[in-house]
């Protein structure tokens, strides 16, 4: 099987042309590419598929081989792959996930794309959408208990589902052992992406998460959206808002007029070659 590894902001994934590469088991190939001492070393799989709705159509599965709906990193570099391979010439593109079609705009230098611009969509908040189990209809700034610990979380879908809890330093705070706590805990029915967020100001965060399905990653694009909503929602943050991740920074902005959310960032090559499996 032919592939390229890339990533945005350190979240990386395994890329298979899904125009020539016919996988069988993609959840079975995702557990092993994702191996970082037996495989490639990857957060998943993605798969860049024909769509009958969109230019393209992006099939993500988690490095435990689960399917995910949405990946913000992952889906900045599928924009870079299809121009950087010559599936498309267009600088605008249309993207079909499994929650829904999203909508990006390349920034090319050299030939090659640089940036990707990424229409999120509108924030899920109902307690539905999520879903979280709770009393009400969001989940903002609602008490959880994690460990015998008392922490508040606002609940926002970005497509997955993500809690977000603001934290006074999220380098020594214990992710390993807090986040699959999290991850697993009875309020999640579908299991629930963790965001620890520390406000730097109105308009600048550190940011660490914990995926559902693989652990800490560098980054998350979905989580980094959910989280500044969060902040807007609870008056911490402004519409626009710097947040730095451990693999880069991503530029969000959640444009409350129009209840869309913005992500600007980078998609990088890391190396292609031939697997078999």
């Amino acid at each position: 099987m032919k592939f390229t590894k890339m990533h945005g902001c350190g979240n990386d994934y395994v890329y298979v042309n899904g125009f020539e590469e016919q996988i069988e088991d993609p959840s079975a190939v995702s557990k092993f590419v994702s191996d970082r001492h037996f495989g490639i070393g990857s957060d998943g799989l993605i798969v860049i598929c024909p769509s009958d709705a969109a230019d393209f159509r992006m099939a993500m599965y988690n490095a435990d081989g689960s399917e995910g709906s949405m990946c913000g990193n992952g889906i900045r570099c599928v924009a870079k792959y299809v121009y950087d391979h010559g599936m498309t010439e267009k600088t605008e593109i249309s993207v079909e996930t499994k929650s829904g079609i999203k909508y990006l705009d390349l920034t090319v230098e050299n030939g090659k794309v640089s940036l990707v611009k990424v229409n999120m969509g509108a924030p899920g908040l109902s307690s539905e959408q999520i879903p979280v189990r709770i009393d009400g209809d969001q989940a903002v700034d609602v008490p959880i208990t994690v460990l015998g610990e008392a922490y508040r979380m606002t609940c926002v879908s970005m497509g997955n589902p993500h809690a977000v809890v603001f934290v006074e330093d999220t380098e020594r705070f214990p992710l390993e052992k807090v986040g699959p706590y999290f991850e697993h805990h009875e309020m999640f029915p579908d299991r629930v992406n963790t965001e620890f967020v520390q406000v730097v100001s109105r308009s600048e965060a550190n940011m660490r998460v914990w995926e559902r399905g693989a652990g800490e990653t560098w980054a998350c694009g979905t989580g980094t959206c959910a989280s500044v909503v969060a902040g807007v929602l609870n008056g911490i943050f402004d519409e626009k808002v710097l947040v730095h991740l451990r693999g880069g920074d991503l530029r969000i902005f959640y444009d409350r007029k129009a209840d869309t959310v913005w992500m600007t960032g980078p998609a990088t090559t890391v190396f292609e070659g031939e697997i078999q499996l």
